[in-house]
């Protein structure tokens, strides 16, 4: 799934293509694609006319914000609200920004369609991903249920070592575990969970409750660096993440432990080894990342390369 760096990576794409452009239309090829309205017309009927006028990213959603615009003007002030177009890729999904005769992608979804010869289109092989129309009189929050509960995001001044030593007192579960979870802190998955951990030196299966201040501010250092790293290389593609123009991220070539298992770890040769946790599989090395007596010996048993 599509990771903030990835999700940030389309934003920043969106920014610098379709900002001020018309939107004249769109259509539908396949309506699970669809959360909010299901109905084809009045999706398509929301967003006939409009322009975007800002993409802003909280955790893995993107947010268009509409205004049916009175002049070239790019900002959108003054001009009466649209609402606003949601979008999470989930899995597979990809928002491609391509020419209107482009050949069309198998597993395209959506297509909405621009002035100037322009389409941006919703292709998601899963259909795991969605898309959101949310009108000028109702808040994205209102509607995208996903948006509710979300943490701090991860390279703000709030995201801090303080911040998880609280949130993490009382935390027995996995580390690994406790930052998947998108209220504790916003976008972080699988990949740069693993590789956070890696650089900080710790163990996935450390009970969130028993890391020291220490720690924390090593895990919190170490998350900023990933994400930052991996912006600076266009995000991570494994299968199916692409940027807006269907270009591959590059993060994976230079990735610690995610998806290394069995490889040499780069900093100290051991091998690479895979545990499952909450049925998710986590990547560490074993003496960078040494267990600690407090964990259950049982949990080797879960080990594989």
């Amino acid at each position: 799934m599509p990771e903030l760096p990835e999700v940030e990576t389309v934003r920043r794409g969106l920014a610098q293509a379709c900002l001020g452009v018309t939107c004249l239309g769109g259509e539908v090829l396949d309506r699970r694609g669809l959360a909010s309205p299901q109905s084809e017309a009045a999706f398509l009927h929301g967003l006939r006319g409009q322009t975007f006028v800002d993409w802003q990213r909280r955790g893995k959603y993107l947010l268009g914000r509409l205004a049916m615009m009175a002049s070239t003007s790019r900002t959108g002030e003054g001009h009466e609200p649209g609402g606003w177009l949601g979008v999470h890729l989930r899995m597979t999904g990809q928002l491609l920004w391509l020419e209107a005769n482009a050949p069309l992608q198998k597993h395209t979804r959506v297509r909405l369609f621009f002035e100037g010869q322009r389409e941006l289109r919703f292709v998601d092989q899963r259909t795991f991903g969605k898309l959101w129309w949310v009108s000028p009189d109702q808040t994205p929050e209102g509607v995208i249920s996903g948006l509710q509960h979300l943490g701090p995001e991860p390279l703000s001044p709030q995201f801090s070592a303080s911040y998880l030593q609280e949130r993490l007192r009382d935390r027995k579960r996995p580390i690994k575990s406790a930052l998947l979870d998108q209220a504790l802190v916003a976008g972080l998955g699988n990949i740069y969970t693993d590789e956070a951990l890696f650089l900080s030196g710790l163990h996935p299966a450390t009970p969130g409750s028993e890391l020291t201040f220490s720690q924390l501010q090593r895990l919190q250092s170490a998350i900023v660096q990933v994400l930052e790293t991996s912006l600076r290389e266009g995000g991570t593609t494994f299968s199916d993440f692409r940027n807006l123009s269907g270009v591959n991220g590059n993060y994976g070539g230079v990735a610690w432990v995610y998806r290394r298992g069995g490889q040499p770890c780069r900093v100290c040769n051991t091998v690479i080894l895979r545990l499952k946790l909450a049925g998710r599989s986590s990547h560490f090395c074993p003496y960078c990342q040494p267990l600690t007596s407090h964990l259950n010996p049982e949990a080797k048993n879960n080990f594989a390369i």
